[in-house]
């Protein structure tokens, strides 16, 4: 199986102007050599990781980690990772060679999730989101955090930071296809660019994108230093 993991992005609410989010230390470890490892013991083989912001210092890292670990860990820069994140996909996403799972360089999940997710994977759907159904999940930011609204067959209705009603959180954890690239291109051509987010808003008008319900999985999306201090008491509880 294989993975793509966005870490091009500036991360400036958890360090400063000059900071790496992806090679923040948590325990002290990089951030997304947790993130690798969690996937690793889900069953990724193969990781594909778009860099932007330092990227020569993310690429020497993880260089060093795909020797350390045995694993294969390919890297791409976006040109310009000032820009929203669905460029960042978009340049990565022709690097799966095929479906496959996509993730987040800050999003901390149980490697289990993986599993949940890809046993509710719809094989029609272009794209399926694990998703948390829990509204009081006390390690989630209701101010920050992208809602989903989802219909009585699973399908992505609406999804986004301000959508109300909503039934669910988006996790961070996606399984994809090729396909997306045209939801992606499509956005751009309408609006000049794009998020993610949009992207599976607009297959979501199409009924192509699918919500995971992924259980009592623990998941995490650190963005701040407090963030940072909460998944470290959370990895500690969890062994």
């Amino acid at each position: 199986m294989r993975a793509l993991i966005i870490a091009a992005g500036y991360g400036s609410r958890l360090g400063g102007p000059d900071a790496s989010k992806p090679l923040t230390l948590l325990e002290g470890v990089p951030l997304i050599e947790h993130v690798i490892e969690r996937a690793r013991a889900g069953g990724v083989t193969h990781f594909v990781v778009v860099t932007g912001h330092q990227a020569e210092r993310v690429e020497t890292f993880l260089s060093g980690l795909s020797a350390r670990i045995a694993v294969p860990i390919q890297t791409v820069r976006t040109r310009d990772w000032s820009l929203p994140n669905g460029h960042s996909v978009l340049t990565g996403l022709p690097l799966l060679g095929g479906p496959g799972l996509l993730m987040m360089a800050d999003h901390l999940f149980d490697p289990g999730n993986i599993a949940r997710l890809m046993a509710g994977v719809d094989p029609a759907a272009v794209l399926s989101l694990g998703v948390d159904r829990r509204l009081d999940n006390v390690l989630v930011d209701p101010s920050d955090v992208t809602r989903v609204l989802i219909d009585g067959q699973g399908r992505i209705v609406s999804i986004g930071k301000q959508i109300a009603p909503w039934t669910a959180h988006d996790t961070g954890l996606f399984h994809v296809t090729p396909d997306l690239m045209e939801a992606l291109a499509a956005c751009i051509a309408d609006t000049g660019s794009t998020s993610l987010t949009q992207a599976v808003q607009h297959l979501a008008a199409q009924g192509r994108a699918q919500a995971v319900d992924l259980g009592e999985g623990w998941w995490m999306d650190v963005d701040t230093p407090a963030d940072l201090s909460t998944s470290a008491r959370e990895l500690s509880c969890q062994g």
